[in-house]
């Protein structure tokens, strides 16, 4: 007999595994959403535990410092002014307001504080607020998010002197599917304030909602764009679109949570080193595909009772999800400059 290992993984398998030379493909990325559930689960999973701890689990705590009132049209947003969700506009939250919720979250043991404002972009003066919101969040020890609307010119470098550790900007959907989303703004933009947060050395955390009715190829599209960023963003949120009455997308033919783990799962393969993050849509989800998830190769999830304006499972539920899954939480010494998991 032969003292060869057998591999159980099929040739086309490994083949749509690794990107071609100018990046991926749509092509690529979408055979591996075609491949066996188990096979695509198995390939992640290798990826997944070359490149992190497969028990690490990274908290972020996500805060709306300035709720409702967007002038933009996107069709799942229940913040977009001209839509009827009940949501009501108020104006940026007062400093301390915002760093007695930074404190609360690091006791509860998140590690980053992401604070979202519902602007289409941000004014010099709000960016004066935000700046000193961030300066002092990061004294707390805790690395520091914004997600703001489109940047202008100096307005990344502004946030990276304030200390800004990362900017979220979501690509949301596929270049194709996108004019089915929004149309107040178009796909460049969003390319053009990624790349203003880049050549800041500001770190990126971009990605995009799935269940929106779109088909498999274009959930294909939509990761092959952020897996060919270059360099691809260190945090990929993926979120369950969370369908809200009095938005257009409500309504929409739910996605089959297993595409959803699909999804995670390729965008763990596109791009190894990202914190890949369960996002909006996790409670919907249950304990059972979050599980998945995690197999599939997330490592980071949104922690607290809510999510800007939709909710999200409570501190305790996530705590006991992850001690029956014998997964731990992510810790970040600052003074070390160096990385401690317990």
């Amino acid at each position: 007999m032969s003292s060869q290992p057998i591999s159980f993984f099929p040739s086309s398998a490994k083949a749509a595994a690794k990107p071609a030379a100018g990046g991926w493909s749509v092509e690529d990325v979408h055979a591996l959403f075609e491949l066996p559930f188990n096979d695509l689960l198995y390939r992640a999973q290798q990826v997944h535990r070359e490149n992190f701890s497969a028990t690490e689990v990274e908290l972020a705590t996500l805060l709306s410092i300035k709720t409702g009132g967007c002038p933009e049209d996107c069709g799942y947003c229940p913040q977009a002014a001209r839509y009827d969700t009940g949501v009501t506009a108020q104006k940026i939250l007062p400093l301390d307001t915002v760093l007695e919720a930074a404190r609360q979250a690091k006791e509860h043991g998140a590690t980053r504080f992401c604070m979202g404002a519902a602007w289409r972009e941000p004014k010099d003066r709000d960016l004066e607020h935000v700046e000193e919101m961030v300066r002092e969040v990061k004294a707390l020890g805790l690395e520091t998010c914004a997600t703001l609307g489109m940047l202008g010119e100096g307005q990344a470098q502004r946030l990276k002197d304030a200390g800004l550790d990362y900017y979220n900007h979501n690509l949301d959907t596929s270049p194709e599917y996108y004019g089915n989303i929004i149309t107040t703004r178009d796909y460049q933009n969003r390319l053009d304030t990624l790349g203003r947060v880049r050549n800041a050395g500001i770190k990126v955390c971009s990605g995009g909602i799935v269940g929106m009715g779109e088909s498999r190829l274009q959930r294909a599209g939509l990761i092959a764009q952020v897996a060919n960023l270059d360099p691809y963003p260190e945090s990929v949120p993926i979120n369950h679109l969370v369908q809200v009455k009095g938005t257009p997308l409500h309504g929409t033919e739910p996605l089959d949570p297993l595409e959803f783990v699909r999804t995670i799962a390729v965008a763990r393969i596109t791009m190894p080193k990202a914190r890949v993050r369960l996002s909006a849509g996790r409670r919907e989800l249950g304990e059972a595909i979050q599980a998945l998830c995690f197999l599939a190769g997330a490592n980071s999830i949104f922690y607290g009772d809510k999510l800007l304006t939709t909710g999200n499972p409570d501190a305790d539920a996530d705590r006991a999800l992850l001690d029956k899954l014998g997964m731990h939480s992510r810790h970040v010494t600052h003074d070390a400059k160096c990385e401690v998991t317990g």
